[in-house]
């Protein structure tokens, strides 16, 4: 009797073991991850990064590059799952009628906290008094009547064309020269080795804050959002996500990250090195990230992350 009692209280624990690995683990559907990704680097270096850790699990990532407009549809339409590059405020005009429809879900917290978008010009201009939003306007012909921007239908871009639209700061006869984030850093990079007067969308995280003397102006009365341009960045994914995928959700909510890093992260992208590759490498010299952003994830097949990371190059 007692070998019998023994041999049904292992079963049960065997089986308690397999049901807690099953619970653990994501539905088959689960396995392939369709991610947005907008044309900043900062977004390419997250994306990558969440790629590499959704690979070595053992899931399958396609990544779509897109605008955020196009994005967000693709959420909606079931064509896209997630969406690690949500900038608030800057894209939350694009995002907002999506949130209300309830067809995309932001997470419950966001993935940066000390983002920051505004006008910035080299500080040699600063020096020489173009320091506000409204001093931009005193420095017309110097500035060739230009402000650079990035890719067309950007929230950034909108908010700019609205003030100029209004000439809210005198900056009626100005023109929002629009590009993609490579072309206005060549621009702004032009500008600064020739010593000329530019304004120029900048944000942090971002390389640009090292390797350019930058000053970001001030007095924008909220026209690029509140506190002079401070933001936070957040992850998207479709509406019930967190319930058909609750092992991938869990690393989306891990994976916070500080300005300062992605910027270190961002700089091997502009070097241009592969953002897989330098993803790869960073989890290797941080085993500490490693380790906090695998915290009660699994692989696809529901074993402890932590042990079963696969970081070998396909």
């Amino acid at each position: 009797m007692n070998r019998l009692i023994s041999r049904y209280v292992l079963a049960l624990s065997a089986s308690a073991l397999l049901s807690t690995n099953v619970m653990a683990a994501d539905a088959a559907s689960c396995q392939n991850v369709r991610m947005g990704v907008v044309n900043w680097t900062d977004v390419i270096a997250t994306s990558a990064m969440t790629q590499v850790l959704l690979d070595g699990l053992g899931y399958k990532t396609k990544q779509t590059s897109a605008s955020q407009q196009i994005i967000f549809a693709g959420i909606r339409d079931q064509r896209l799952d997630l969406f690690l590059g949500y900038w608030n405020p800057l894209m939350t005009q694009t995002i907002t009628p999506f949130v209300d429809a309830k067809q995309v879900k932001v997470l419950d917290k966001p993935s940066l906290e000390d983002a920051r978008a505004t006008l910035a010009v080299p500080t040699y201009l600063a020096d020489k008094g173009l320091k506000t939003f409204a001093d931009i306007a005193k420095f017309e012909k110097e500035l060739g009547g230009k402000i650079y921007g990035i890719e067309p239908g950007s929230g950034a871009n909108t908010q700019i064309k609205a003030m100029i639209a209004k000439n809210q700061f005198g900056l009626g006869k100005f023109q929002l020269v629009e590009s993609s984030e490579a072309g206005m850093l060549a621009a702004v990079d032009r500008a600064v080795r020739r010593k000329e007067a530019v304004v120029f969308f900048g944000w942090a995280p971002h390389p640009m804050n090292v390797n350019v003397a930058m000053t970001y102006l001030t007095g924008s009365d909220d026209a690029l959002g509140p506190n002079e341009g401070m933001a936070t960045v957040w992850s998207v994914t479709a509406p019930t996500y967190a319930e058909q995928c609750p092992n991938v959700h869990k690393l989306l909510t891990n994976l916070t990250f500080t300005a300062a890093d992605e910027s270190r992260m961002m700089q091997p992208l502009l070097d241009h090195k592969d953002p897989i590759e330098s993803a790869r490498q960073w989890l290797k010299d941080h085993p500490q990230d490693q380790a906090r952003w695998l915290e009660g994830v699994t692989t696809f097949d529901g074993k402890p992350a932590a042990a079963n990371l696969q970081l070998t190059s396909k």
